[in-house]
């Protein structure tokens, strides 16, 4: 028999009607019950909290965090399963693959219909990610939706309804589970795992701010006068804004601001190719590029090179790492 931890944190997987929409309100108990087990697989639930995903905090991923690591002390536990509201699984799976050294799994699903749904997605979203925590080993953090395993770099929703909502626009799936069977396809790419940030970390205020036609650094410079210690400039194309944004972003590092460079277009990595204002003057002001990674992992990225060190040139190097796990020279 495998022994498969789940813990339970909320979302649409647990989501009843409350007379004018959804919200979590299901036990661990109760999710599990409307799904079948796959055959010689055995489950403990952790009921860690239930809320919907938006409502997220730092906090709350952080106490997710330690728990997984604390189920995984155990050595009779053969994986665990995570149920998570969908709006930001992405964030949350890959802030605990950051911090995962270890062999087995843990695997993040939800749904995209409340468990009371005749018709949802729940069940066999919970069996495919139950059969698949039993079943893989060393590749990490994962998700599983919709019967593709997707590793928690890059995975994001890409859908804000369908089943199917959740890919890596840059790169293939994992795997597939189907007929009662766990197919891998390929290994995802990692970075050596952080250590756990201490328990007495403060947790930074990390904000993201977005490039558009007539945009100006006012938001920017207003992250950073809030109090933020990290910001993601969410860039055009390849990573491009302008002049001012170049400026500010100068500023900011300048007082110790950890800054990371993504894309609001789906897929590729940061690139720099323009100047005036685009990623290469960007990443000369001091930006670190996140290659394929979005907005919300982006800032993942920064939240965990954040607590991994109080020196500010150690941050940087880290989000460098952990923006380019092929260990590629990543510009300065």
């Amino acid at each position: 028999m495998r022994r498969v931890v789940v813990v339970t944190t909320g979302g649409t997987i647990a989501s009843r009607w409350q007379g004018k929409g959804y919200a979590a309100d299901a036990a661990g108990q109760d999710v599990l019950a409307a799904a079948d087990l796959p055959e010689d697989v055995t489950t403990e639930v952790v009921d860690l909290f239930t809320v919907n995903s938006p409502r997220l905090t730092t906090a709350h991923q952080i106490t997710l965090l330690r728990a997984v690591h604390e189920v995984l002390e155990d050595p009779g536990v053969d994986g665990v399963v995570v149920t998570h509201g969908t709006d930001t699984l992405e964030e949350s799976a890959f802030l605990l693959d950051l911090h995962h050294a270890d062999r087995r799994p843990v695997v993040f699903t939800g749904a995209q219909r409340p468990l009371e749904d005749a018709e949802g997605d729940a069940a066999g979203n919970l069996y495919d990610a139950l059969l698949t925590a039993a079943s893989v080993e060393d590749l990490g953090t994962l998700a599983v939706f919709a019967g593709r395993i997707h590793a928690a770099r890059g995975t994001i929703k890409t859908h804000t309804t369908a089943p199917d909502a959740f890919h890596d626009p840059s790169c293939d799936a994992v795997g597939k589970v189907g007929w009662g069977r766990v197919t891998v396809r390929r290994r995802p790419e990692r970075t050596e795992a952080l250590p756990l940030p201490p328990v007495e970390a403060p947790l930074p205020r990390v904000d993201m701010v977005m490039h558009h036609a007539d945009a100006d650094p006012l938001l920017f410079d207003a992250a950073v006068e809030a109090g933020a210690r990290g910001i993601v400039l969410v860039a055009t194309g390849a990573g491009n804004a302008t002049p001012a944004f170049t400026e500010a972003v100068t500023r900011a590092v300048g007082r110790g601001v950890l800054v990371a460079l993504t894309t609001r277009v789906p897929a590729g990595p940061v690139t720099p190719i323009y100047t005036g204002g685009g990623a290469v003057d960007l990443i000369e002001a001091g930006a670190v590029p996140t290659g394929s990674l979005r907005a919300g992992q982006s800032r993942m990225a920064v939240l965990a090179a954040l607590m991994s060190s109080t020196d500010t040139a150690e941050r940087t190097a880290t989000l460098r790492r952990i923006a380019d796990p092929s260990g590629a020279p990543v510009p300065a």
